[in-house]
């Protein structure tokens, strides 16, 4: 199919190689302008200081390679924790945000082991509000990631939370393979009411049965349905590859130059099959 609209391909480069020399390599090699920033030498981006900033901005610079976003851990901690805990690392989100130009900043909703998700609806709302306003002003928007065992991993409680803060900073990251494994049909349960929140897609499929990640289009995400729609509905953002192929841990995930790229064709297939290309 002839491609009539374009979209930003990025993806989580520290699922490639720690170093992000060999990250940006890799990136380029699939024909990438962007790269979501996770983490680089391993560190997290939100505990790198000044200088290890300054040196990532440099080596993608000299790869020719923009931010699409930093991948934050923010909001992957216990919602029992005080209101200014992920305010503060948000704080260290946006530094490296401005040092590397990147537009959005992923986070979560916050994990509530041992209660219901009735029991902590209040307090997700009060840190995610807080969340949203430190960051409104900034020219940075939040994207909220429907993850596996925190508050919003279900389409009903992420709309809940983006639209009880109401705010222009705090928007949607769609993540069809972490739906799959909370026993959601991705676009089938999920896309109508959330479209006119979402800012970004996240490239991961998986299987129902057994909720294991696979590439795109060859699982249960009902990955080509949402490019379909997303492209009639306009959307000309970011697509960023999250593959996950290798294994998968608590703040990331990892897949290796090889299995990375097997997603990055995978995904090629996709977007092709709808008229899309990535730039």
């Amino acid at each position: 199919m002839t491609s009539t609209v374009e979209w930003q391909l990025s993806g989580f480069a520290d699922e490639i190689d720690a170093d992000p020399r060999v990250q940006a390599a890799v990136m380029r090699a699939l024909g990438a302008s962007y790269v979501e920033v996770r983490g680089a030498w391993g560190v997290n981006i939100v505990d790198m200081s000044e200088e290890q900033l300054a040196e990532l901005k440099t080596i993608f610079d000299e790869a020719g390679l923009k931010a699409s976003a930093i991948a934050s851990p923010i909001g992957k901690v216990d919602v029992s924790l005080p209101v200014e805990h992920e305010v503060e690392r948000l704080g260290r989100a946006l530094r490296a945000a401005e040092v590397l130009g990147a537009p959005y900043i992923r986070l979560f909703s916050f994990y509530y082991e041992g209660r219901t998700a009735e029991e902590v609806r209040d307090a997700v709302i009060e840190r995610m509000t807080a969340l949203a306003r430190r960051a409104e002003g900034t020219g940075v928007t939040l994207v909220h990631e429907n993850e596996k065992d925190i508050f919003g991993d279900i389409p009903s409680r992420v709309l809940d939370i983006v639209e009880s803060v109401n705010s222009p900073a705090l928007k949607l990251a769609w993540d069809p393979a972490n739906f799959v494994q909370v026993g959601v049909k991705p676009f089938t349960e999920g896309y109508e009411a959330l479209r006119p929140h979402v800012a970004y897609l996240q490239v991961k499929d998986a299987l129902a049965a057994s909720g294991q990640v696979v590439p795109a289009g060859e699982g249960d995400g009902e990955v080509l349905e949402t490019v379909e729609a997303l492209r009639d509905s306009g959307y000309t953002g970011f697509a960023s590859l999250e593959p996950h192929l290798a294994h998968a841990y608590e703040t990331g995930g990892f897949s290796g130059p090889y299995a990375f790229g097997v997603a990055a064709r995978a995904f090629a297939k996709v977007l092709d099959a709808a008229g899309v290309a990535a730039v």
